[in-house]
């Protein structure tokens, strides 16, 4: 079982654990059940809605590094709020980063916040960005917003984590390099899967 928040629990061989990379996940979440969806919102949205098909989980739990030039490197940031960072219609009269026609706001509220971790919003797009000014988000990736948008459509409970790797900047690729093989470590202990191996054993 992995329990979050103390009250709701739910069973290991239903959630799904969404990656972009196999890196980030390392040998941390090994027989668990992983998703490595490529990088993109195209690649994430294409590969989460076939796994859905395929067999729905209770949980979806996002697990991948991003760029924050406002938390510190090696932070565990938990997000329950997105933002399309690369839509941009403005030349037609909508807000920056509404998607026209959708029903979806500028910025999509959805998913389960862990206590104990700071919360951040999430700035999704199809770029690598290295000079993160914009106080709409507050940290940056290329896959979370598409997750969650189809978690929501599909009713089914989402918790988004990020590691700090770089700080959206000059030196982020050499910062992401350094440290995506830290992540899976991290988001181990914040899910407390060791104690739960440990349980099992």
């Amino acid at each position: 079982m992995i329990k979050i928040n103390e009250t709701t629990l739910f069973n290991l061989e239903n959630v799904m654990f969404s990656f972009a990379l196999a890196s980030e996940a390392a040998s941390a979440f090994e027989g668990y059940n992983t998703l490595f969806t490529g990088i993109g919102k195209v690649n994430a949205a294409y590969e989460l809605t076939k796994a859905i098909q395929r067999r729905r989980p209770d949980l979806i739990i996002n697990l991948g590094s991003a760029g924050s030039s406002v938390f510190q490197k090696g932070e565990v940031i938990c997000c329950s709020r997105f933002v399309q960072r690369d839509m941009d219609v403005r030349g037609l009269g909508y807000v920056q980063y509404q998607t026209p026609l959708s029903g979806v706001p500028p910025v999509l509220e959805y998913g389960l916040e862990l206590k104990g971790l700071k919360a951040g919003i999430c700035g999704t797009g199809d770029n690598f960005e290295m000079g993160h000014l914009a106080s709409e988000y507050t940290l940056v990736d290329m896959e979370a917003y598409a997750l969650a948008l189809i978690a929501k459509k599909e009713n089914i409970p989402f918790l988004c984590l990020k590691y700090i790797s770089d700080g959206a900047n000059g030196d982020a690729a050499d910062d992401w390099n350094i440290h995506v093989h830290k992540a899976a470590a991290a988001y181990s202990e914040v899910l407390q899967l060791k104690k739960e191996i440990t349980e099992m054993i």
